[in-house]
């Protein structure tokens, strides 16, 4: 799984919502996911950082709203992605909003 190769770290996330409805098919991924971003290894590098789920029963697509503590926002769409995706997507945009995490890339 990706969080193997690269701790998932929220330090520069202010919210994460996550909204699928259980019954529909293709909301593995989805599901993965929220396990990933809501484990309490992950939520501690981010005691701020809200984590919430949205199960609805209306058959509508599975997504991830993720709002960054600048303000941007990262919507994406469950059906379409895998976990590792999603996964490398989120620590791709923390990655480059974290000064620190910049300044051990260049030593």
């Amino acid at each position: 799984m990706a969080a193997s190769r690269g701790a998932v770290v929220l330090k520069a996330v202010k919210k994460v919502i996550v909204q699928f409805c259980p019954f529909e098919t293709n909301v593995r991924s989805t599901r993965e996911f929220l396990m990933m971003v809501g484990s309490e290894k992950v939520r501690a590098t981010n005691m701020n950082c809200e984590v919430i789920t949205e199960v609805k029963h209306d058959r509508s697509e599975p997504t991830i709203d993720i709002t960054f503590l600048d303000g941007e926002r990262l919507v994406m769409k469950g059906s379409k992605l895998t976990t590792e995706e999603m996964l490398s997507a989120l620590q791709t945009r923390c990655s480059a909003k974290d000064p620190q995490a910049k300044a051990g890339d260049k030593k």
